[in-house]
């Protein structure tokens, strides 16, 4: 864990960038507007401050509105919690937005202002979480069960088979927790019936999942895989716990536990290359602020778009309640972790 100076002077830096952000996105006025080149106003809110994948996102937001001159409102932080969600999209409702871009992490929650939103024809994009209900123009994800069944058999290669895994469970209020612990569960129970598998809920909070973990090391010692579903809440607490108890061994020797995780942020890379985990499945930060931005601004224009293949390497379908762009997500293990097309090595750490 880091020392708490380190960590107040982390939250100050994170701070710095959404107030950065926030200062070069407050475009709403019609002055802006005009210098923005008429461009319909876009409002955008932050899911949560808290992660450094989310972080890395915020980055890329900012770097992608400045770069394309997109004319947008202040930009907002629901900080996790719905509620916030709720009064963030009103301010964005009365002060003119065209199109709004969330990551809401309640996926049930959100129905009715998803459902307010569409009566007032403001096109929403949700960004790697998928509404349970109401209308969405896009949503912009990567294929979440695919990284349950890829951290499974990972894992299970890695185990030969045998053994026993800690999975750190996101939410399973949010779309994201249940397709992945589905998806992980299931890949499991076919392909390696010899591993235990240990669910640990974690409401995506890393204190949590440290706390449970240490539960589960004194009651299964013989604990040797860890399936983490978010490195960006999960990584430091895990390997400062594991190595408090001397349990942190390189990867390829004896007493190592295997751990795979998602996200796919710089921290992930280097815990790879010390050989402290082994692998992560690489959440795609930048595109998720590209294609928000891109959908956002077509939807304000107007434009629709259909079910099939993109030109950016991504497949369109068709969801009950909307689209979804399921965008690439790259297992990354020693042999691939300084690809430099990686976003984990282009970011600021």
């Amino acid at each position: 864990m880091k020392p708490r100076s380190s960590r107040i002077a982390a939250a100050a830096a994170t701070m710095v960038v959404l107030a950065g952000f926030a200062t070069a996105c407050n475009r709403g006025s019609d002055a802006n507007s005009a210098a923005s080149g008429g461009k319909p106003a876009l409002g955008i809110d932050l899911p949560r401050a808290d992660s450094d994948f989310w972080n890395s996102y915020a980055q890329y937001l900012k770097q992608d509105v400045s770069s394309q001159g997109l004319n947008t409102l202040p930009v907002s932080n629901s900080q996790n919690d719905v509620t916030k969600l709720v009064a963030n999209v009103q301010v964005f409702q009365n002060t003119g937005a065209k199109a709004v871009v969330m990551a809401p992490q309640d996926t049930g929650a959100v129905a009715s202002t998803l459902d307010q939103l569409s009566a007032k024809k403001i096109p929403v994009v949700s960004v790697d979480t998928r509404p349970d209900k109401g209308n969405v123009y896009m949503v912009v994800r990567a294929d979440n069960k695919a990284y349950g069944t890829k951290a499974c058999e990972f894992l299970g290669r890695q185990l030969g088979g045998k053994g026993k895994v800690a999975e750190f469970q996101g939410a399973l209020s949010s779309i994201n927790g249940r397709d992945r612990s589905e998806a992980f569960a299931a890949c499991m129970k076919e392909k390696f019936p010899g591993i235990q598998v240990i669910e640990l809920a974690t409401d995506w909070k890393g204190d949590v999942a440290s706390a449970k973990l240490q539960s589960t090391l004194a009651a299964n010692p013989d604990l040797n895989g860890i399936y983490m579903q978010a490195g960006g809440v999960f990584l430091q607490p895990t390997l400062a716990l594991l190595q408090q108890k001397g349990l942190l061994k390189p990867a390829g020797t004896p007493g190592h536990i295997a751990i795979i995780s998602n996200d796919g942020i710089p921290q992930e890379f280097d815990a790879i290359r010390k050989g402290d985990i082994d692998a992560t499945v690489s959440q795609p930060a930048d595109l998720y602020a590209k294609y928000a931005l891109f959908y956002a601004q077509a939807a304000a224009e107007g434009k629709t778009f259909q079910a099939g293949p993109t030109d950016h390497q991504s497949t369109i379908i068709q969801l009950p309640n909307g689209l979804e762009d399921q965008l690439p997500a790259p297992l990354v293990t020693k042999d691939n972790v300084d690809d430099k097309s990686l976003w984990g090595n282009s970011v600021s750490k």
